[in-house]
């Protein structure tokens, strides 16, 4: 069976705020759209089935971890990502670019590609625009990420704008390499730092090499908020608006609400997961930790409004207990109900664009967080 053509439609706008769907070769993806972390080829403390169970229609998967363990070329003999991980709906592989960046001194990066050193053993590898491609080739992706450099913060404008050329460079390198499969895309990633004539310039820039979806890099670095949103909307501004746009790295609700109001569709972030494996859950009202001792006895559900096995089934005192003791099924219902959180929120944004109410459904969303926890249990 032949794959559909990779495609965006636009189907509803409220205010700068739209709706729409992606059409990859495993599948629809509705948008605005949250991907959990499936780092490497696992959402952690989640079977595959269970991340579906939470309304997710795609994860995103990374290049550098998969490349060294178990390897590129292990997986595609394998049969793919994603019969690897039996994870049959779309993925998005990130080019490895952050994770190298983060190495700091265990990388050399040159204006071919980046050398840098194995975080598990020492052993040297060689990644360039070209090879970051192949790799997410043999992955399988339904989504390929350019390799970019994510420029240091803070940075001068200098470095800035070095390390912008270097991105773009990379970039048209990417965009030569990548095979045109049916349902499969190649994403350009706009970087600048914290400049926005940069941001815009590389906005352009990429528009003109011609990709089939648009991300924008280098945010949420440590910068302020009102910082962020000034470079999201310097980035957003140039970007065709029949491509899907995709803010990586950002994923408190307060940050996606504003996001998408500025017309992002895609997001991630390792914060729902990470979060649920520590113990801290997001609800309706806010955020709880479950460590806490106001828990202890309470038998009320977590989230009263929410329908996950961990609401829907335990006690907050179960949970806390679970957390206490160091039990893995503690951070697997809570996992959980972070991404049910979190895939609930997005089905709400999106039937508020359907119905051009999106700004009074972000008003009463952030508005009921804000309220904080429910009274506790006498």
């Amino acid at each position: 069976m032949t794959a559909p053509e990779f495609s965006y439609s636009l189907l509803d706008v409220s205010g700068s705020a739209r709706r729409g769907k992606i059409t990859t070769a495993h599948g629809i993806v509705d948008t605005p759209a949250f991907m959990p972390v499936g780092t490497a080829a696992t959402v952690k403390a989640m079977t595959p089935q269970a991340v579906r169970d939470t309304g997710a229609q795609i994860i995103l998967g990374n290049t550098y971890h998969l490349m060294l363990r178990p390897g590129a070329e292990t997986i595609a003999e394998l049969g793919g990502l994603h019969k690897f991980m039996n994870w049959r709906r779309p993925i998005l592989t990130d080019s490895g670019g952050f994770q190298i960046w983060s190495l700091n001194e265990l990388r050399e990066i040159d204006a071919e590609g980046v050398t840098f050193r194995s975080h598990l053993d020492g052993s040297r590898h060689r990644l360039t625009p070209e090879r970051a491609v192949d790799i997410q080739d043999m992955l399988g992706a339904d989504i390929v990420m350019v390799l970019d450099e994510c420029t240091d913060h803070p940075a001068t404008r200098d470095q800035a704008e070095e390390s912008l050329r270097m991105t773009l460079d990379w970039a048209r390198r990417c965009r030569e390499a990548f095979p045109n499969r049916p349902g499969h895309g190649l994403f350009g990633i706009v970087q600048g730092g914290m400049y926005e004539d940069l941001r815009e310039e590389a906005a352009r820039a990429l528009t003109g090499i011609g990709f089939h979806g648009y991300a924008i890099g280098g945010l949420s670095v440590g910068e302020d908020r009102a910082t962020m949103l000034t470079m999201l909307e310097a980035a957003i501004a140039p970007l065709p608006g029949d491509q899907p746009r995709y803010l990586m790295g950002v994923g408190r609700p307060a940050d996606i609400l504003q996001a998408v109001a500025r017309g992002v569709d895609m997001f991630d972030c390792v914060l729902p997961t990470r979060s649920g494996r520590t113990g801290k859950a997001f609800t309706h009202r806010g955020e709880i930790n479950l460590r806490n001792a106001r828990h202890a006895q309470d038998p009320r559900p977590l989230d009263d409004r929410c329908q996950c096995p961990a609401c829907r089934d335990y006690s907050r005192a179960y949970l806390h207990h679970l957390i206490r003791c160091g039990e893995i099924l503690g951070a697997t219902l809570l996992t959980g109900h972070n991404l049910h959180f979190y895939q609930d929120m997005m089905t709400g944004i999106r039937e508020a664009v359907a119905k051009d109410k999106f700004a009074g459904f972000s008003a009463a969303f952030m508005g009921e967080m804000e309220k904080g926890d429910i009274p506790e249990h006498p």
